[in-house]
């Protein structure tokens, strides 16, 4: 198990991020048309995707400017009409209601999920290239007042379909591009292809993962995978327990429930005044929302304590959105002792936990959940292993330490950078300061200290101004604001990794 830095990071297990919580008697360790239904005298406009991405102020003004005259945009032959590479097809004169399940909708619903796949396709590319931004930044103010026609606000009539793909286009254009290989805000980053697919499948199938009988398959997979990820961390695989949550906040917030349950089972039934005031030990290095669930939880956050503590632990949280890459949303809760969830969150619904059911019902695992409706967030990880393999795996984050590595060894050689830390990397977070020449001239202390904490934030405003790339700052108990460079895109190189660094010694010399 490798730790990170002390940046308030997380620590890995494996191939994950893994924020440990343990029981509170332990310390919680840090440790993926061919026809329209229109007026035969009605030619409507014709709008491709390829030019959509194009869109301007000026046609969105001509557009208004055709509702206003004809009542409805597209019933006029002076509308906007595009030409592209692709077959173009027409959405002006179609709403949602002409789409699947209406009848003779099956051949509108194929050519506007066609268009939209286009967008996708097109917002992956230009997504996935050096030269392209990774943010088109505007203020919020900006965006409720309409910036360039695009609203936020919602019609009381229905808007046809030619709009929601402009809206649609709009969304991913003035977004944060995180699959840029020159994205390092955040450790979610990546845009994986065969994860993509999976949550596409997801989203098509719109099912729960609360019993067997509505999601067979589902259940099944996640079974597996939380065998796997437990045979990875050096558990028995056939003694624990496991379930995909909401995101790693609500892994640590099951994992603190547990303990609290496992040491006082009456707290389930009576309540906080049944049980003793607690306090919860965590390591100084464990992530903020241990806290978060000593509040949520009537523990309190007053009542953590921060101690040093080694990596034993009976819950381990792995976040695969993290350096496995799987897309946003992907986090599992991992428990060494079998049914202890279900002991803890179980309260039998009888709407949806009959016991005389026709199949085994402890595949309805929905109970084990605090929710009752849970997103099926383990498809896309299956996939994602199937196609890469562990060893897949192992070589993706493999990259992630390489990439760290090298740029660690490149602040080392130079005088305007300052790594905030000794020592190489413990994993993919490289932690520096930037050093414009005024403060590099300023002697080690008070004065300097408060020149060099407010670098970060100046140079990261023109860094999103112009958009070319993205690096988080934060502060560390007595240290100022530094950078904190992330790596978890497998598809940044070393090229990326320069470019950063020319980039901020660029926006910071003159400060």
């Amino acid at each position: 198990m490798k730790v990170s830095q002390e940046t308030g990071s997380e620590a890995n297990i494996g191939f994950g991020r893994a924020l440990m919580p343990s029981y509170l008697e332990m310390c919680p360790q840090k440790a993926a048309f061919s026809s329209f239904r229109t007026q035969p005298e009605t030619h409507c406009s014709r709008l491709s995707i390829g030019n959509i991405m194009e869109f301007t102020q000026a046609d969105r003004q001509h557009l208004d400017k055709s509702k206003q005259d004809t009542g409805s945009l597209g019933n006029t032959d002076d509308a906007l009409k595009y030409d592209s590479g692709r077959v173009a097809h027409d959405f002006s004169c179609i709403h949602s209601k002409d789409l699947l399940p209406a009848e003779e909708g099956e051949e509108a619903t194929k050519h506007f999920l066609q268009e939209l796949v286009n967008i996708l396709l097109d917002y992956i590319s230009k997504s996935l290239k050096r030269g392209s931004k990774v943010i088109d930044f505007h203020y919020p103010h900006q965006f409720k007042e309409g910036l360039e026609g695009f609203s936020l606000e919602l019609p009381d009539q229905p808007d046809n379909l030619e709009q929601l793909l402009v809206d649609c286009r709009d969304t991913l254009k003035y977004g944060v591009k995180t699959g840029n290989p020159r994205f390092f805000n955040q450790l979610s980053t990546g845009l994986d292809i065969i994860g993509l697919a999976g949550e596409w499948l997801t989203s098509t199938a719109n099912t729960n993962m609360v019993t067997y009988e509505i999601s067979p398959v589902f259940i099944l997979m996640e079974e597996v995978v939380l065998r796997k990820m437990h045979s990875i961390i050096g558990w028995q695989e056939e003694d624990g327990d496991g379930i995909f949550c909401p995101g790693g906040t609500m892994s640590n917030l099951y994992s603190v429930l547990l303990a609290r349950f496992h040491l006082f089972p009456a707290v389930k039934t009576h309540g906080m005044s049944a049980i003793p005031r607690l306090a919860l030990f965590t390591s100084a290095h464990s992530h903020y929302s241990i806290k978060k669930s000593a509040a949520v939880l009537g523990i309190g956050s007053e009542n953590v304590i921060v101690v040093r503590c080694d990596e034993r632990a009976h819950s381990v949280t792995w976040n695969p959105h993290k350096m496995m890459g799987v897309p946003l949303q992907c986090s599992a809760i991992l428990v060494k002792r079998k049914g202890l969830l279900q002991e803890c969150n179980q309260l039998c619904a009888e709407y949806l936990f009959q016991p005389d059911k026709h199949y085994d019902v402890t595949y309805d695992i929905g109970d084990k959940a605090i929710q009752c409706g849970r997103h099926v967030d383990i498809f896309k990880l299956w996939l994602m292993w199937k196609a890469k393999g562990s060893e897949g795996f192992e070589a993706q984050v493999n990259h992630c330490l390489e990439n760290a590595e090298y740029l660690y060894y490149k602040l080392k050689r130079r005088a305007d950078f300052q790594l905030v830390f000794k020592g190489k990397p413990e994993h993919s977070n490289v932690c520096f300061w930037y050093l414009p020449k005024r403060v590099q001239n300023i002697p080690p202390g008070p004065e300097r200290d408060r020149e060099l904490h407010m670098v970060a934030p100046k140079i990261k405003t023109k860094m999103m101004e112009e958009g070319f790339t993205m690096i988080g700052y934060q502060p560390l108990k007595n240290k100022v604001n530094f950078f904190r460079c992330v790596f978890s895109n497998p598809a940044t190189q070393r090229e990326d990794v320069d470019f950063l660094l020319v980039e901020i010694a660029r926006l910071g010399c003159e400060l």
